[in-house]
């Protein structure tokens, strides 16, 4: 049975400031624009993610790819999964430095590996020998990012906590610091779901750390029997949580993604007082979203066109939007 297809795409949930809200919207709207140009002439929702997150790694605004966050010593390291539904085959790589396009390095370990996940040097190897230009880390790193790091490492030496490793953040720390990883999930016109997710991970944080993102069941998860799921907020209570998986199981078990949505949100805060976002989307082509920071940057295109904003608490009482 032919369905309509849907992507949506989130671009962070964090306290964004409203001199980067029109930045972060015009963002998700491009990925939009680009994922669903997939979908319109009958693509697959593996292509769509794909395409989408590419486009948001090539955009400053977001802490992905070019322009993300750096390690405590001045480097960008990336993570990135892209999963799909439809055969459970997954692809990730995680700390790696020479890729400007994570998302496309996971697809290649999806399409060309009987492994799932590769980190750091070798995930730049495997992907340098199927065709993936490897550039200098510096390429990646912008003069915004150092500027802020330094700022970082002046707050950490008067005694300000890290907060992503911190037992129990500040709600400062949780809610204003950036989170702006991105992800997509989708759902194709031959009923397939597919999910990807791709961060630069926490500013200031130590080399070789890797979050949530890139870690199946966590940040992402995708599966035709449930649901495709991609998450963004603070890394480490969403991995303590398997935080995706437990949100496409409730969907799996009879939950509507629509409440399963804020659920697991409220879940992730109250037992390890998480912060962050979701979107989820089942392959009947319902869907939810929700976050507990004061804004998310998200998007949505149906076939009745595309729909963004940052925050879902302001959105009018008639907006079908859960």
């Amino acid at each position: 049975m032919t369905r309509s297809p849907i992507l949506l795409v989130h671009g962070g949930a964090w306290d964004i400031p409203a001199d980067q809200l029109e930045a972060h919207e015009q963002g998700v709207f491009d990925a939009l624009q680009t994922g669903w140009s997939v979908l319109e002439r009958g693509g697959s929702a593996l292509d769509a993610i794909e395409a989408a997150v590419t486009a948001m790694e090539d955009d400053p605004a977001f802490d992905a790819g070019r322009g993300s966050f750096l390690t405590r010593d001045g480097r960008v390291q990336l993570d990135a999964l892209i999963m799909d539904g439809a055969t459970l085959r997954a692809g990730g790589v995680a700390c790696v430095e020479r890729i400007r396009n994570p998302i496309q390095a996971a697809r290649l370990v999806l399409d060309k590996s009987h492994h799932v996940y590769f980190v750091a040097q070798g995930a730049e190897q495997f992907a340098a020998s199927h065709g993936l230009p490897l550039v200098d880390n510096s390429e990646l790193v912008l003069d915004r990012e150092r500027e802020r790091l330094a700022e970082a490492q002046r707050r950490e030496r008067t005694g300000v906590p890290d907060p992503t490793f911190s037992g129990s953040p500040s709600q400062e720390s949780s809610e204003t610091q950036s989170h702006d990883t991105v992800g997509a999930i989708a759902l194709d016109s031959q009923g397939r779901v597919a999910a990807a997710t791709s961060t630069g991970g926490t500013l200031n944080k130590a080399p070789g750390r890797v979050g949530d993102s890139s870690l199946i069941g966590c940040g992402c998860y995708a599966d035709n029997a449930s649901a495709a799921v991609s998450l963004t907020g603070w890394g480490e209570p969403i991995m303590k949580l398997v935080l995706g998986k437990w949100a496409t199981d409730r969907v799996l078990a009879g939950g509507s993604p629509e409440q399963v949505a804020p659920d697991a949100i409220s879940y992730l805060h109250r037992r390890l007082g998480g912060h962050g976002g979701i979107i989820l989307l089942a392959p009947d082509g319902r869907f939810g979203l929700a976050h507990n920071t004061p804004r998310m940057a998200w998007g949505v295109h149906t076939v009745d066109g595309p729909r963004v904003g940052t925050n879902l608490r302001e959105r009018d009482a008639d907006d079908p939007l859960p």
